[in-house]
């Protein structure tokens, strides 16, 4: 029987739990939002609970838990998660839960697992070297070389919080890529703006009708992200870059990334491939097939 795999992904707004088989097929799957105020992670391992419980395809081996934050892989458990409860990180050990699913568990960064998904059964599998991005309600990244997870004791290529305004980060203003450029930078910037309570979407509609407010942080999220594809490319040089999440895979935003990134080609290798995802929401669901793989 090929091994089988208890996979869940949690973001800052929906948490989502799989079956996945060996090859990367998800087999049973569920969803619930993110508590935003509970005490104690119990409608994660519930809905853990019932992806196994409805499976008729056996018994998972082990369980990956993806988390949006950063990781301690050496001790398996999450550090902190800026878009969880803040009493989750002490609460998402592997050990804990290990013990509430009663079976082994390896929690994971987000980002690394979705990486792990794109790099070896999605848009970056023809590639030895993947960088993969995500932009949504925040900015991860991870990075795979020649099918292993680049990491060291703690997860790496924490691109979201790295600051590319020094003049802001000096004076206390939003300044990192993920205040900047991802879904929940956007809309704190439209309420900055006088635009009321915009999602990432609904700035980019008001940018279009001709909002000029709009517009103008419209484009400067784009900014910030082709720079922070930029800084991935300068520290990590892969030759295929993938973009994934709910705002980067925007046509529209996608796109002028990408065109902006490759306008300045003098830090990349001319056969640089930048993809938008194959997996989508998926990648970190996929990527639990191939995690004991990629972790070496």
């Amino acid at each position: 029987m090929s091994a089988l795999v208890l996979a869940a992904d949690v973001g800052g707004t929906q948490m989502r739990a799989a079956l996945v088989g060996e090859d990367g097929a998800i087999l049973e799957r569920r969803a619930a939002p993110t508590p935003r105020h509970a005490d104690v992670p119990e409608a994660l391992v519930d809905l853990v609970r019932g992806v196994a419980a409805a499976s008729s395809h056996g018994a998972a081996t082990h369980a990956v838990v993806g988390l949006p934050g950063s990781i301690d892989y050496d001790a398996g458990r999450l550090l902190w998660a800026p878009h969880l409860p803040p009493q989750w990180p002490d609460l998402l050990s592997a050990d804990q839960l290990s013990a509430e699913l009663d079976l082994p568990v390896l929690v994971a960064n987000d980002a690394d697992l979705a990486a792990v998904g794109e790099a070896l059964l999605g848009a970056g599998a023809a590639s030895a070297d993947v960088a993969y991005i995500t932009i949504s309600t925040g900015i991860g990244a991870g990075v795979v070389h020649g099918g292993r997870l680049l990491r060291g004791g703690r997860s790496l290529a924490e691109i979201g919080h790295t600051v590319i305004d020094w003049e802001a980060w000096l004076a206390g203003s939003p300044s990192t890529l993920e205040e900047l450029g991802s879904g929940s930078g956007l809309a704190a910037q439209a309420r900055r703006a006088g635009l009321g309570d915009l999602d990432a979407p609904q700035v980019e509609v008001a940018a279009a009708a001709g909002d000029e407010r709009a517009r103008a942080i419209w484009d400067a999220a784009v900014a910030a992200c082709a720079v922070g594809v930029a800084n991935v490319l300068m520290d990590f040089s892969p030759s295929t870059v993938v973009i994934g999440g709910g705002l980067g895979r925007r046509e529209d935003f996608f796109q002028r990334v990408r065109d902006l990134v490759l306008d300045h080609p003098e830090h990349h290798p001319d056969d640089l491939a930048i993809v938008p995802s194959a997996l989508g929401d998926d990648a970190g669901l996929v990527g639990t097939a191939r995690w004991l793989a990629a972790m070496g």
